[in-house]
């Protein structure tokens, strides 16, 4: 997979034996990791190996074989994102994380809580609830998505904040079109005014170098089953510093009680951000334990993470951008004009056209899946689009074949 150059300094990766690891469907032209990422083989092993123990002695893998592995995964997986294992609850999935702080937090009524226009709808209703419940209302503020500066994005938030402003939420990187926003600048900005900050970083592990405690939010929450390629179910939220004792858990479980589990051998940690016997500290298992589970995912992280370290994750969003670059350039000849702005730094592994006004959404999904294009629609309340995801193991030869297909369908 590796070779060296003939200066024998840097190091060239044959991206067509890296993808040759992933498990993808051959009839398929898989464009779309931004909803779904494919698992490698060696973390589909891993995965499923610890699913057979889990399956062949239930009682000695919960209670025996899986604390030290969870533990060794929470320490992994924090140190790949940039803070500690104290700091990091695991969760299926960033929708899950988001609903665990918005559930288990009281914020301050009257006020509002922010947020931009572009966030994911799901995500939207979990704070309509909220505001329903504690008597608060939902503001949003448009974003300049295709500006060509971050601080214009800064700026459009510093704008809507307001002194009934309680807490600001946005997308590490926006769903809709791959932009990445200035998370660690949102996130002062908040601060400053005594704002909460919770982002969305469904999308960043990888397709940024994220450094959660560098972003500094009060409440930070991702997907790892995206870019990173860990299994489906592994997803996480880190607390910002101030915010330990601030969230309820979604289930009261045997964690609400640090010292009253029944099943195995209760080790006593010391304090509440001691390591505990269970792979966790009491803090963390407060919030993060559900009863019974399958959590395997959570203890392949490591193996995702092993994975495309192998590679080097400098190498892997360098071939990224290779190939947005030629996203761009191939799918722009078609005709669709960009929704992604080209800047350094402001985009990644997503790329968004604007469909033609007058396109039918669920038309263009099926016939794009006819043609086995595996591709999302995204409908906006201003326009369609179609969004390119492309991952290391993406070819240039697949993007060929959007483009034949994007002229076929929209008869451009």
């Amino acid at each position: 997979m590796f070779s060296r150059d003939p200066e024998g300094s840097v190091e060239q990766i044959d991206w067509g034996v890296a993808r040759e690891r992933m498990i993808l469907d051959p009839t398929v032209t898989m464009l779309n990791t931004g909803s779904f990422g494919p698992l490698p083989q060696p973390v589909f092993d891993r995965v499923t190996e610890l699913r057979l123990k889990l399956a062949a002695g239930p009682t000695d893998f919960f209670v025996r074989q899986a604390p030290p592995l969870l533990w060794e995964s929470r320490e992994r997986t924090a140190t790949f994102l940039g803070t500690v294992a104290q700091r990091l609850v695991f969760t299926t999935n960033v929708s899950a994380a988001i609903n665990l702080v918005a559930s288990g937090l009281r914020l301050n009524a009257p006020g509002e809580i922010l947020m931009s226009d572009h966030e994911y709808g799901a995500m939207i209703w979990c704070w309509e609830r909220v505001a329903q419940r504690q008597g608060l209302t939902i503001r949003t503020f448009p974003l300049p998505t295709m500006a060509s500066d971050p601080a214009e994005i800064v700026e459009a938030a510093k704008r809507a904040m307001t002194p009934r402003t309680r807490l600001l939420f946005f997308s590490h990187v926006l769903s809709p079109t791959g932009l990445v926003l200035p998370a660690k600048e949102l996130c002062a900005e908040a601060r400053k005014r005594g704002i909460l900050s919770v982002v969305d970083g469904a999308h960043a592990p990888v397709y940024v170098p994220l450094n959660v405690s560098d972003v500094n939010a009060d409440f930070y929450t991702a997907n790892l089953h995206k870019w990173l390629l860990a299994p489906s179910g592994a997803g996480f939220l880190v607390i910002g510093p101030g915010n330990e004792d601030r969230l309820q858990p979604l289930h009261v479980s045997w964690g609400y009680h640090a010292d009253k589990y029944p099943i195995g051998e209760v080790t006593k940690s010391s304090g509440p951000d001691g390591r505990d016997g269970y792979g966790s500290t009491p803090r963390i298992r407060f919030l993060e334990f559900e009863g019974t589970r399958d959590f395997c995912p959570w203890l392949a992280v490591p193996a995702a993470i092993d994975f495309q370290t192998s590679l080097g994750f400098d190498n892997v969003r360098g071939r990224i951008a290779e190939l947005a670059a030629y996203t761009r350039r191939v799918i722009g000849d078609t005709g669709l004009s960009l929704a992604t702005p080209s800047t350094l730094g402001m985009c990644g592994a997503m790329t968004a056209f604007n469909l033609p006004p007058g396109a039918s959404a669920p038309k263009l999904r099926k016939d794009l899946w006819a043609r086995r294009v595996e591709i999302p629609v995204i409908e906006r309340p201003d326009r369609l689009l179609l969004r390119v995801s492309h991952h290391f193991y993406t070819t240039e030869a697949e993007i060929d074949r959007l483009a034949e297909v994007v002229r076929e369908v929209l008869r451009v």
